[in-house]
């Protein structure tokens, strides 16, 4: 009868070092995901398209354009709120794409506190 708690053949390390090199391997392709997710650009509107904002990977506002007739200055609460949707709806795309990204090299296993 084999002992319990052991690695009976050895078997164990060898397989630890496979699981190192593929954990490895993991990594290197999160690296160049996040890499290729900095370059890209996510755009967004709000207000039928009178408020336009393009964010990067990086969530950095790079543009943001604005419809002279949401110009509006005795209602700019309203033009803030807009742009707040704006902005909100681009960072979520953002979210998603590196979510999906990250689904796609974890074959969609939880992975608690990694991301």
């Amino acid at each position: 009868m084999a002992k319990r708690g052991g690695f009976p053949g050895g078997g164990m390390p060898g397989n630890m070092a496979n699981l190192m090199k593929q954990a490895q391997k993991m990594q290197r392709q999160m690296e160049e995901q996040a890499k290729e997710l900095e370059t890209k650009e996510f755009t967004a509107t709000a207000g039928g398209g009178a408020v336009e904002v393009t964010v990067s990977g990086k969530k950095q506002i790079l543009k943001l354009q604005l419809d002279e007739e949401v110009v509006d200055p005795d209602d700019i609460e309203m033009l803030e709120d807009l742009i707040i949707a704006a902005v909100n709806e681009a960072l979520d795309k953002v979210d998603e794409e590196s979510a999906g990204a990250m689904s796609k090299l974890t074959g969609g296993m939880g992975m608690p506190g990694m991301f």
